[in-house]
């Protein structure tokens, strides 16, 4: 597993992260036993995966109670992110600082690796939300401190009081939109970026196709109000992403891998993109995607791959 480090300043991580989104049972479908969540994740490290990334609004904390027992004796870093209210703690002073400690307490640790603000609140000055990260970091709760969803506007304001460490984006071969020019502001800044969604939730994995229906408990169904949704699983963009899969399907054949790392080693191979996040209920595809942590690409079939993704 390759590993880099995480912008300027932040800790050398592996290029594939694990992501705990599903273990807070927020993805589809009914939940899992917690061993069987737990299992994935161990298998993960197992793989070479360095750390893992949760959140407060997982499963309501559930996801960092279990990801406390996955990392248990383990040398694992821990991202996770507080959120505005009302889903989260809140991005005021006292938010920020009892979202910290809530998580300490879930995690079971003593200090949380890399801490971020998971989406932008508007109705709070962000100066006033990341002068309070900063004093985490000075109090020794957190290593260190990103943010998620932001603009680089955002990014700016809150460089001006402390450096942003880390930003975590949507990003993957069918949502690229807009993404390049913020890398390229990240990397100048030395703010590291670890992209999530890469797989397209499951999209890049090749395992759909035009007759794949979704439960209502799934959000790839259209009833959750999530976003993703009309990017991704909405009718029409949904058989433009088939076919784009389709179209990349014969260059993951031709370098014996599977399409899910050739979706997530495409991902790590772009400028400016630190590592990617990659998340699942099972150990064989845990494994898989570890697994694209060492694939390597030329040049000619990166250009190969923008011209299928363009269209060409």
């Amino acid at each position: 597993m390759r590993m880099r480090k995480l912008g300027s300043s932040g800790p050398e991580i592996s290029v594939i992260g694990y992501g705990a989104w599903e273990a807070g049972g927020m993805a589809w479908g009914p939940n899992p036993p917690d061993e069987e969540t737990t299992d994935a994740m161990r298998a993960a490290f197992d793989a070479g995966i360095t750390w893992v990334d949760t959140a407060e609004v997982y499963g309501g904390g559930r996801s960092e109670e279990l990801v406390a027992q996955a990392v248990a004796g383990r040398e694992v870093l821990v991202f996770t992110k507080v959120a505005p209210r009302p889903a989260g703690s809140g991005f005021d002073a006292a938010g920020v600082r009892a979202g910290a400690e809530a998580s300490l307490r879930r995690l079971r640790r003593d200090v949380i690796d890399v801490f971020q603000l998971h989406w932008p609140d508007r109705s709070i000055d962000v100066e006033e939300t990341w002068e309070a990260m900063a004093r985490l970091v000075e109090d020794g709760l957190v290593r260190w401190v990103g943010v998620s969803n932001f603009s680089w506007e955002l990014i700016e304001r809150c460089g001006r009081i402390r450096h942003v460490d880390s930003l975590q984006p949507h990003f993957s071969m069918l949502h690229r939109e807009g993404r390049h020019d913020l890398f390229t502001h990240c990397e100048r800044a030395g703010t590291g970026v670890i992209a999530y969604g890469p797989l397209a939730y499951g999209l890049l994995t090749g395992a759909f196709d035009e007759t794949t229906t979704f439960s209502d408990d799934d959000w790839r169904s259209g009833k959750h109000g999530i976003r993703a949704y009309d990017q991704l699983f909405a009718p029409e963009p949904f058989r433009r992403n088939l076919a784009t899969v389709e179209a990349l399907r014969p260059v993951a054949e031709r370098k014996g891998i599977t399409l899910a790392q050739l979706a997530l080693a495409w991902v790590v191979h772009q400028r400016g993109v630190t590592a990617a996040i990659a998340g699942s209920r099972s150990p064989r595809h845990v494994r898989d995607n570890a697994g694209a942590g060492d694939v390597e690409l030329t040049p000619t079939e990166l250009e190969e791959l923008e011209a299928l993704l363009a269209g060409e």
